[in-house]
């Protein structure tokens, strides 16, 4: 089975995901991560340099060719991985999917010191951006979503605890 962590930017998906892997004993990766490595430059220099389409298209090659590997393991999504209908439906089909449910203010607490190098968070003031892009966003991660964590106040491995007990 593979798993795959959902949620808004800051919510853990990420940590989360390494230790929910180290629990279960499988592989784990991050897929922006897989995204740097096949195109050799951050998130953010494809984002400055291709714009979010074109990160989107690559994202979508990435998670293809994680999903083909099969077997067992969990995969930390990207915040807006769920808003391309493909992968949406990669997604849905291929995973057990868990979205990491994280209030605003937590997220706000979280991505202050970082927010620079989040190109997604550029162009208004943190707490509105992060309030709007999770208005869009929430919907598409409750309906891809087979299981709904709530993060805010629990530690990664509270989190990673709680998908095992509640989830699986």
């Amino acid at each position: 089975m593979i798993i795959a962590l959902t949620g808004f930017m800051g919510s853990g998906k990420t940590t989360v995901g390494a230790a929910l892997s180290d629990l279960l004993g499988v592989r784990h990766a991050d897929l922006d991560a897989l995204v740097e490595h096949s195109e050799g430059k951050s998130v953010a220099d494809i984002f400055s340099s291709e714009g979010e389409k074109g990160f989107r298209t690559l994202e979508l090659k990435a998670l293809r060719r994680f999903l083909e590997k099969g077997g067992d393991a969990v995969i930390s999504l990207g915040g807006g991985t769920l808003s391309t209908p493909a992968a949406a439906a990669l997604i849905r089909e291929k995973t057990l999917c868990i979205y990491l449910r994280t209030s605003p203010g937590t997220l706000l607490q979280r991505l202050s010191p970082e927010a620079g190098s989040r190109p997604l968070l550029q162009g208004a003031p943190l707490e509105e951006r992060i309030k709007g892009l999770l208005e869009e966003r929430s919907a598409v991660y409750e309906r891809n979503a087979r299981a709904i964590v709530d993060t805010d106040g629990l530690t990664p491995p509270e989190i990673a605890d709680e998908i095992i007990i509640s989830c699986l």
